[in-house]
This record gives structure tokens, sequence and C-alpha cells, in this order.
């Protein structure tokens, strides 16, 4: 059995000042833009917290193929399917930019969500919303055209929708990244990005600036760019 006893649970227990804190079985590193964090095919027994940056996943095909089937961003864990078993890890995550990570160990993860009720509900809040979101993603490459699938990403990847009043990020990917992601090639990532840029929905020059115009145009229907599917 995991001690317990080392996490020192008190009264007030906040899940995010124990996330930004190191302590038994936690530890806080710095990773800087493009390093790995951990490969396909390593041993898995660890879950990552970011508390600053962004991260990207990618898997890697028996043919060498490398899709992009992720970005974790500040305040979302990742990595925690050694949690249920997995004794490898199944995709590669890189840092995207400068970020700030806490890795737990498996033991002590389990440990915890064990002994404190708060943290337990904390993360059993962010796999119900991942999950919410991981549907919602099926829903729109089921449903949705590549453009309206190009609008969605990009409002998602600025923090349109999140809490609170924070103001849209920019958003550095490439349009290779962005094609990835949304399963069509760059040519028509780069059609639909200048047809958002002549409406007004976004600017770009290195870093895409995403405006609220092109949430309002999502709310009503489509951005209307062409009869793409």
């Amino acid at each position: 059995m995991p001690n317990t006893q080392s996490f020192q649970i008190k009264n007030g227990f906040d899940p995010q000042v124990f996330l930004g804190e190191t302590g038994a079985g936690k530890t806080i590193e710095k990773y800087v833009k493009n390093q790995k964090i951990f490969s396909q095919g390593d041993v898995a027994d660890t879950v990552f917290f970011i508390l600053k940056g962004k991260v990207k996943i990618t898997v890697l095909s028996e043919h060498g193929k490398e899709a992009v089937v992720g970005i974790f961003a500040e305040g979302q864990f990742f990595g925690e399917g050694c949690l249920e078993g997995a004794k490898l890890r199944a995709a590669t995550s890189h840092a995207m930019e400068d970020c700030l990570i806490t890795s737990i160990k498996k033991s002590a993860m389990l440990a915890l969500l064990a002994a404190e009720p708060k943290f337990a509900q904390f993360f059993i809040s962010y796999l119900l919303s991942r999950n919410s979101r991981i549907e919602d993603d099926l829903i729109d490459q089921l449903f949705n055209s590549s453009e309206r699938r190009l609008a969605r990403l990009l409002l998602l990847l600025a923090n349109f929708g999140k809490e609170g009043d924070a103001p849209p990020i920019p958003v550095t990917l490439s349009q290779e990244t962005l094609a990835e992601m949304i399963g069509t090639t760059r040519s028509r990532v780069s059609f639909f990005m200048n047809g958002f840029r002549k409406k007004g929905f976004i600017d770009y020059n290195g870093k895409i600036e995403v405006h609220r115009s092109l949430l309002d145009a999502v709310l009503r229907e489509k951005p209307h760019i062409d009869g793409d599917t």
C-alpha cells in the first residue's frame, strides 16, 4: 500500500496549490521549447500537470507517419494512462513553448487520490471535461467541414470559451500541424486561413491572433468561405 501519510494532508487542502509545490513523489521541472518530455514506448509510471505552457502529443505509426493527437495547456493533466494499467507510453510529448510541469509518480498519485477527496474531485472533474472534449472532437470530425473544424480548433487553442474574461492567446502552431489535427491538407488550411483573414476573423504574422468575430461566425452557423466538406 502507498504511504499516504507522506502527503501531510491538511484542512483547507487546495489542489492547485498542491500541484505547484514539490513533495514526496512529486517534482517540478522546466522544459524549453521543443524539448521532449517522454517518448512513445517509454515506461509509463508518471502523471504530469502543466503549470505553464503548452504540450503537444504525437503518435508515430508503424510506417513512420507522425500525427498530432492532442494539445494540452496550463491547468491540464497528461500521461494519466498509467493509472489504468498502461505499462508503456502510447505517444510522444514535446513542450511547444517554455513549460513548467509537475510530475507525480503513479504510486504517489494513487495514494493522493485515495487520501484527499478534494484532489480526487478535482481530477475527476478534469477527466469528465476531457471526455466531453473528446466527444465534441468526434462529432466535429464526423459532421463538420474541415473549414469549420479549423475555426473551432483555432478558438480552442486561443482559449475562447474558458471561464473568466482572460484575453485570447496567440496560436503558434504551423499550418502543417493544424492540418494534421483537423484531418486535411496544409494547402486547404492555407486557403481557409487566408479567407478568415480577409473576413477579419484572424490576423497572423508568425503568430495567429484569433478575434471574437470568428466565434460569432461559428455560433451563427459557418465562416462560409466555401462549400468544403
